[in-house]
C-alpha cells in the first residue's frame, strides 16, 4: 500500500516589498503546487518602487505606476492584507492585525522575514508634528499637492513673514532619498512658478540639512561635491555637518545657530529595521536586524530566511577587510537577496545545499530633476543628462512587470510630447471637508 502523500510546505512571507514581492515571484514560477503554498502578509496590497516616488511627487510618472499590485502580480500565492504584530517561531505561528480589526494566527513550516525598515527619527522637539516621511505613494501624493498648495495661497499674499513661511522648504538628510526628492520637488515648484503671477523662482526657499560631511556617501566624495554644487547653483541652501536641534511649529532652529520658517519639512534621515522584529523570538543584532547567515537563513533556527533592510546578512565583498560587514539597506542588495533567498529556499526543499550571497556593489545613480543626475557605475563616473537617463533605464529595468514598465515608459513619452502638470489636488488631503461643511449648514 502507497504511502500518504506529502503535504505541501507552507510558506510564509513577512512583507510584501522587494524582497518579499520578489521572493514570491520566483516561487510560484520555480515550485509546483504539490511541494509549497505561499502566503504574503502585508499592510498594503501593494508592493511599491521607491526609487521611482520622487518622479511620481514631481508629475512625471502617475502614482498608481510606480506600486504593483500584490494579488494581481502573485496569482499564485494567497495575499494577506494586514499588519504583522507578533513571530513565535517556537510555535511556528505568526499573529497578524488584519485590515478590518481582527486578529488572526497563521501557522507555517517555513518563515521569510521581508518586513524592511521604517524612516529613522530622533528625539527632536516637533519632529513628529512637523516632519514627513517619504517612503510610500501616498506621502509622495501628499508632499505633490502640499508643496503646490502653499504655492496657491502664498500667491494671494503681500511680501511678509507669512508669505516667506510658507514658500519655504527643508529636507533633513542628503542620501538618496532626500537628494532625489529635493532635487525633483524643487524642479517641480520652480516650474510651476511659470503659472504665478505673483510668484518667482528666486522666492521659492529649498534647503537641504545633512549632519554629516558630504551628501550621497554610496558614490566619491568628487560627484558627492558636484552635486551640491548643482544644487546650490539653483538656488538651494545646503547645511552640511549640521544637525536639527528644533522644530517646533514649523520654527526651526540648526545646530550651527541658523534660524528660519516653514510649513513644509521633509525628513529622509536614514531607516531602521521594522520595529515589530522586537516582538518575535527572532536573533537580532545590536540595530534591530534579524541576524542571518550568508546564505541568508537566520543564525541557529531551522527554517527561517531573512533579507532586505531588516536583515544583517553578512557582505562577502568586504569581509576580508572587516569580519563584521553586512550589506547596507538599499534596493540593490534587496532586489538580488530576493533571487538568491528564494533559490536558496527551493534548493533546501529539494535536498541541495544553498548558496551564499555575494555582491560587488555595481555603484549608484542618482536623478537631480528633469535630465539631470549623477552616476558613479563599475568606477564611470558621469554627470547631466547621460547620468539621468543612465538612472532612468536602470530602474525601468528593475521595475517589476512589463505591464509596469510599459506605463512608466508611456508616462515619459507624455512628459516629453506634452507639459507636466502643476496642479493641487488639496482635496485628497481632507475628502469629507466640503461635506461635513454643507452637512453642518
Amino acid at each position: 500500500m502507497a504511502g500518504k502523500k506529502a503535504a505541501p510546505t507552507k510558506i510564509v512571507i513577512l512583507g510584501g516589498g522587494y524582497v518579499g514581492m520578489y521572493t514570491a515571484l520566483r516561487l510560484q514560477t520555480k515550485l509546483k503546487a504539490a511541494e509549497a503554498s505561499v502566503t504574503v502578509i502585508d499592510p498594503q496590497p501593494h508592493m511599491t518602487y521607491q526609487p521611482f516616488l520622487p518622479e511620481a511627487a514631481a508629475g512625471s510618472i502617475e502614482p498608481r505606476h510606480v506600486v504593483v499590485p500584490l494579488r494581481r502580480t502573485l496569482k499564485r500565492c494567497h495575499v494577506v492584507t494586514g499588519r504583522v504584530a507578533k513571530v513565535e517561531h517556537d510555535k511556528h505561528t505568526v499573529t497578524v492585525d488584519m485590515a478590518e480589526g481582527h486578529v488572526e494566527k497563521l501557522e507555517y513550516d517555513v518563515l521569510v522575514v521581508a518586513l524592511g525598515s521604517v524612516a529613522r527619527t530622533l528625539p527632536i522637539p516637533g519632529l513628529a508634528d512637523q516632519g514627513n516621511s517619504f517612503k510610500t505613494v501616498g506621502e509622495a501624493i501628499f508632499l505633490r499637492n502640499h508643496v503646490l498648495s502653499r504655492m496657491d495661497d502664498a500667491s494671494s499674499m503681500a511680501e511678509g513673514e507669512r508669505r516667506r513661511r510658507l514658500l519655504t522648504f527643508m529636507v533633513v538628510g542628503g542620501g538618496y532619498a532626500g537628494i532625489e526628492a529635493l532635487a525633483e520637488l524643487e524642479d517641480m515648484a520652480r516650474y510651476a512658478t511659470r503659472y504665478y503671477k505673483t510668484i518667482k523662482p528666486s522666492d521659492l526657499q529649498w534647503i537641504l540639512v545633512e549632519a554629516t560631511n558630504r551628501v550621497m556617501p554610496e558614490v566619491s566624495p568628487r560627484m558627492g561635491v558636484y552635486t551640491v554644487e548643482r544644487l546650490e547653483e539653483r538656488g538651494i541652501k545646503v547645511f552640511l555637518d549640521t544637525r536639527v536641534d528644533d522644530m517646533t511649529g514649523g520654527d526651526v532652529r540648526l545646530s550651527d545657530g541658523t534660524t528660519f520658517a516653514t510649513d513644509t519639512i521633509v525628513w529622509t534621515a536614514g531607516v531602521k529595521a521594522n520595529p515589530v522584529l522586537a516582538d518575535t523570538d527572532l536573533p537580532r543584532d545590536e540595530r534591530g536586524r534579524v541576524r542571518c547567515t550568508a546564505d541568508l537563513r537566520v543564525e541557529g533556527l531551522s527554517g527561517v530566511w531573512a533579507a532586505g533592510d531588516c536583515a544583517a546578512v553578512p557582505d562577502l565583498s568586504k569581509t576580508e577587510q572587516d569580519p563584521n560587514a553586512t550589506c547596507s539597506p538599499s534596493a540593490q542588495h534587496a532586489v538580488r537577496q530576493a533571487k538568491q533567498l528564494a533559490d536558496n529556499l527551493i534548493a533546501s526543499l529539494r535536498g541541495r545545499e544553498p548558496t551564499p550571497y555575494r555582491h560587488k556593489y555595481a555603484g549608484s545613480v542618482a536623478s537631480l530633476g528633469l535630465y539631470k543626475g549623477v552616476a558613479d557605475v563599475y568606477g564611470i563616473k558621469l554627470k547631466g543628462f547621460p547620468a539621468w537617463f543612465m538612472h532612468r533605464t536602470y530602474h525601468v529595468s528593475r521595475m517589476p512587470t512589463f505591464n509596469r514598465k510599459a506605463r512608466i515608459v508611456i508616462d515619459w513619452t507624455l512628459a516629453l510630447l506634452f507639459r507636466r502638470e502643476v496642479i493641487s489636488m488639496g482635496q485628497l488631503q481632507e475628502p469629507k471637508a466640503e461635506f461635513a461643511r454643507a452637512a453642518s449648514k
